[in-house]
């Protein structure tokens, strides 16, 4: 039957295998970053700030540009040139140049990951077969979730007990791999698609949005957005949260607890978006979401602090897998590659800039009512999805 269509093939394991460990080392990296940016080259706070956020601008500009760069050299040649550049760069930070050039490989090694994440979740969306294609990409974005929940406990531990260049040995032995497991990767062929030469479509010139971006894959890009910087409070403020109301031993399980929700709901999410349509899942995600982020900021316990991160990874954890879904699924196939390239676009700039505008907003209240105001944007964002995309899902049998 079609819908029993292999999903754990060799193809899908090793790209699963490569972003688990460029997210590991994106963890590994930004969690320490700061510190030794203020420690090695005495870094003001602003100076390792923007250490540490140039990777995501790095990463931005990658991921806009890498659809022409499938697009001249296919998929297999930007892989491997952008790990290769992953592996270079991963390289450089034993050599201590100073501060300004630390901020330029910082920049250069989100520019290599943008490009090879984007590329690899091009290949997961054409790897897997259609009728399971929800929950193919619910069980990769597993690999990233792995990442998120490993990073920051290894690279808090080795930077406690073996100090930040042993970090960096790891990080490079990490891109070393990610570039030895991508040659074992076969890429299927696209399918050829015949046009008739006198069709205007067959004559016309894309757009120039089009040649970064791709446009229908924009509306459920937009809702990424929302969602990641409501997220993006948690991600960066829960530790200094946790402080506030003394739970900081408890705080070191929540992204644990987050990734632990993922993996669980993760096989029952998948197929029944596949079966049901993506509204079925998503709306519920956002309504526990939004109660997630409400019962944070009363949050006094140390059970509810973990009930809080087991319900972001049902909420945030299914909203970020749906997106990615749609987003794939609105690009005819040669066009998945800018497809994914949006999506990501639209959630590293809500995950990378958000933080700066919630630190803004936190010198005038606190971070209970952050989460509060965070708690009404999610539940705003019900009507958003609505608007851009859930009104026109046909809703399956």
């Amino acid at each position: 039957m079609q819908d029993k269509a292999p999903l754990w093939t060799r193809n899908f394991i090793l790209v699963s295998a490569i972003n688990f460990q460029l997210v590991l080392t994106f963890y590994l990296l930004v969690v320490v970053i700061v510190g030794y940016a203020v420690a090695e080259f005495g870094a003001t706070t602003a100076q390792a700030g923007l250490v540490s956020g140039l990777f995501i601008v790095g990463t931005l500009v990658g991921r806009l540009l890498v659809g022409k760069f499938l697009e001249r050299f296919g998929r297999k040649t930007t892989l491997i040139v952008g790990l290769i550049g992953f592996l270079v760069f991963s390289g450089f930070y034993f050599i201590q140049f100073g501060v300004g050039m630390l901020l330029f490989i910082r920049f250069m090694h989100g520019f290599m990951m943008g490009i090879a994440s984007t590329v690899l979740g091009t290949l997961i969306a054409q790897i897997l077969p259609a009728t399971r294609r929800g929950e193919g990409i619910g069980y990769y974005s597993m690999s990233s979730t792995l990442g998120t929940a490993i990073g920051p406990f290894l690279a808090i531990w080795m930077m406690l007990h073996i100090g930040y260049h042993a970090i960096f040995i790891v990080s490079t032995i990490i891109a070393l791999s990610c570039l030895l497991v991508a040659l074992l990767i076969q890429v299927p062929d696209l399918p050829k698609i015949n046009k008739p030469l006198d069709t205007v479509e067959a004559v016309k010139k894309p757009s120039w949005i089009a040649q970064f971006v791709e446009p229908k894959a924009l509306p459920i890009s937009f809702i990424m957005l929302f969602a990641s910087i409501c997220y993006s409070g948690v991600l960066s403020f829960i530790n200094f949260y946790a402080k506030e109301i003394d739970l900081v031993e408890t705080a070191s399980f929540f992204f644990l607890m987050y990734a632990i929700a993922i993996l669980i709901s993760r096989p029952f999410t998948g197929p029944l978006m596949d079966r049901k349509g993506e509204n079925i899942v998503i709306y519920p995600a956002f309504v526990i979401m939004g109660v997630a982020l409400v019962l944070l900021s009363i949050t006094q316990s140390s059970w509810m602090l973990l009930l809080c991160a087991g319900l972001l990874g049902l909420g945030y954890g299914n909203i970020q897998s749906v997106c990615q879904t749609v987003a794939v699924k609105s690009a005819p196939l040669e066009r998945m590659g800018f497809a994914t390239s949006t999506f990501f676009i639209f959630l590293d700039a809500g995950l990378g800039f958000g933080p700066y505008f919630i630190g803004k907003l936190l010198d005038h209240i606190g971070y209970s009512q952050l989460y509060l105001y965070s708690a009404f944007a999610a539940f705003a964002c019900i009507g958003a999805y609505y608007i851009l995309h859930g009104r026109y899902t046909v809703r399956t049998a």
